[in-house]
């Protein structure tokens, strides 16, 4: 009879990202002057789970890197050797060796030999003249026509210091051996060999499963026990139960049935709006137990709605955890002194932008440290402190969550970004407000960089960053003072499931105006419209003009006789640009569930969703960023 291990692949190449995550954030944290022993413990139990868990599914390549890895680590948490930050380099370039292999296995990359080489063999220069260590030379895996791994075999050196194949210590190391948390499925705990093959012969674990611990159940002394006393032995019994199943409750589950139960819930709750809105026209006397029911469906079902959401919030530190081996790299390259900051990590957001707020978060950090951050020449001429500092923070505000990347650097310079923006030919004039002159860095190709690096300079990323945060519902605002620093501030809606929204009436067509854009509704009047060459409208609002566009023409639907004494307009706000919308009717506010068009129907212009009122009617979303003068 044999086993599979195929099926466990995910399991190990996630919790290997999981550990490799923990030793790159362990290392970069290290006081290499006085390192910690737990922190020491723990970066080596990391290495250690991942060796033996690639040796246990045939990675050998991995498990080659991580046994000359975790034996130098092994080293310094017993103290025969002294940390440096040399080592901290090379143990964190080890990592990045490792994590190409983890991905290679995945079939997301190809391994570079080159680099594998180089770094095994710093590796091996740290380690040299003493103890001796397996030489780490990295084998291929290659796939079989059957879909199966061919291992090569580990070179005899660490065949020998390894005969337990990564998941056992050896017996002369097992008073030395961590504890450590395993694979989820592997035991952690070292155990003789002879006593390991003995327990999987008789459990028919395969050697690869830790049996679970016995509940200890108490043997009542006497025959008769009270209530109170039954009571009392239920209680031990669950709370040897719990302990027995460890700390740790959670359970891996694919994003894809978290979406499926996110689309149910979304369908949940359109049922229970139609239902409300049928019941809303029925006799209140007569129908008064049925009215109250669905009330009280209305809570667990908005409750029901928060918790399911709730499943999909990841903390953003899932972000800004990549960031302190990025800006140590980059200030190293760049020669320059930089701390980084992380304020509020364990604020969450859905995971879809988690995803999507990564690369745009990335871009800003560079060019905060590429072109906010000054030399350590010149921030001590201008009198400040070598090390710039970098502060990277989240917070909830409403609805919405708010990221900003602030620097103590020199700031924008208002004179060159409108030298260069003439220089391209841009609409641009000496009055423009500050804020006006910050958004034009976010323009296509833009830079004020006098010498293009290989970090940055070439005007490409700013109007990237700008278009995926609008693509989100996000929008960014730049507050920039000369010496003192630049502030760029990110709003994003905490999920893109679910958006708060005003419905609107135009014609026999339902909208909804994304609550987030709107500033504020009001009654027009004729004598705040005035006229433009081409035939457009501007519409005065407290000392502004603005364009006012009639959604009836926007979306081409059939005219009707304007009434001068209700004509209702609503005042937006995207990318800093406000536009006047005329509506026909305010329906009121709702929270409504986003169903996606171009998966459903196609994708139209000016519109960013659809969803389904309470009378079963579709609701087209309003994309505010994409409407235009007409």
């Amino acid at each position: 009879m044999s086993i599979d291990i195929s099926q466990f692949y995910k399991i190990f190449f996630d919790e290997a990202d999981e550990h490799l995550s923990t030793m790159e954030s362990l290392l970069l944290a290290l006081d290499v002057t006085d390192p910690g022993m737990e922190e020491l413990n723990a970066i080596f139990r990391a290495a250690h789970s991942i060796k033996g868990g690639s040796s246990t599914f045939g990675f050998d390549d991995m498990t080659a890197v991580t046994h000359v890895l975790e034996s130098l680590l092994d080293r310094l948490r017993k103290q025969e050797m002294k940390l440096t930050d040399a080592m901290v380099n090379v143990f964190l370039e080890a990592g990045d060796v490792i994590r190409m292999q983890l991905d290679a296995h995945r079939g997301e990359g190809a391994v570079d030999q080159d680099v594998v080489r180089a770094v095994c063999g710093k590796l091996e220069r740290l380690a040299g003249g003493s103890a001796p260590v397996a030489r780490a030379t990295p084998h291929g895996v290659t796939a079989t026509a059957q879909g199966g791994i061919a291992r090569e075999p580990l070179p005899a050196a660490a065949e020998e210091a390894d005969q337990g194949y990564g998941l056992f210590a050896a017996v002369s190391d097992a008073a030395t051996q961590p504890a450590g948390p395993g694979y989820g499925f592997f035991a952690d705990e070292p155990l003789p060999v002879a006593a390991q093959q003995d327990r999987a012969d008789a459990a028919q674990g395969y050697g690869f499963f830790e049996e679970l611990a016995p509940v200890a159940v108490p043997v009542p002394r006497t025959a008769h026990r009270s209530g109170d006393d039954e009571e009392g032995q239920v209680t031990e019994l669950r709370r040897a139960s719990d302990q027995a199943a460890g700390a740790d409750t959670s359970i891996r589950v694919h994003v894809e049935k978290l979406d499926q139960l996110i689309n149910l819930v979304g369908e949940l709750v359109i049922t229970q709006a139609m239902l409300a809105q049928s019941a809303a026209s029925a006799d209140s006397a007569l129908y008064e137990k049925l009215k109250s029911g669905l009330h009280q469906l209305e809570r667990n079902t908005r409750d029901l709605q928060e918790v399911v959401m709730s499943v999909r919030m990841l903390p953003i530190s899932v972000v800004f955890s990549r960031f302190p081996r990025m800006v140590r790299d980059l200030a190293g390259k760049l020669g320059k002194q930089v701390e980084l900051k992380m304020l509020g990590a364990g604020t969450e957001l859905d995971k879809g932008l988690i995803e999507k707020i990564a690369d745009p978060l990335t871009h800003l950090v560079r060019n905060s440290l590429d072109h906010g951050i000054e030399s350590p020449e010149m921030r001590r001429a201008a009198g400040k402190p070598e090390q710039g500092v970098i502060t990277l923070m989240a917070s909830h505000q409403g609805g919405n969550i708010v990221i900003e990347v602030a620097d103590d650097g020199g700031g924008l310079n208002r004179a060159r970004i409108l030298d260069k923006a003439r220089e391209r030919g841009l609409p641009v004039r000496d009055d423009m407000s500050d804020q006006e002159v910050w958004m034009l860095i976010f323009e296509a190709g833009f830079s004020t960089a006098e010498i293009v690096t290989d970090v940055s300079g070439r005007g490409v990323g700013m109007d990237v960053v700008k278009r995926n945060i609008g693509a989100m519902g996000g929008r960014v605002e730049i507050d920039s003072a000369a010496g003192a620093g630049t502030r760029i501030t990110i709003r994003l809606p905490l999920t893109l499931a679910i958006l708060d929204g005003l419905s609107v009436a135009v014609g026999e067509q339902t909208y909804i105006i994304p609550l987030g854009c709107i500033i504020e509704s009001l009654l027009m009047k004729e004598s705040d419209l005035r006229t433009v060459s081409g035939g457009g409208h501007l519409m005065h609002v407290r000392g502004e003009y603005l364009p006012l566009l009639a959604l009836r023409e926007v979306f081409k639907l059939p005219c009707a006789a304007a009434n001068p004494d209700t004509r209702i307009v609503v005042i937006v706000e995207s990318e800093g640009r406000k536009i006047a919308l005329e509506v026909d009717e305010l329906l009121g506010q709702y929270q409504v569930v986003i169903k996606s068009l171009e998966v459903n129907f196609r994708k139209l212009p000016g519109i960013s969703g659809a969803t389904i009122t309470g009378d079963g009617s579709v609701a087209l979303i309003v994309d505010v960023a994409a409407l235009r003068m007409h």
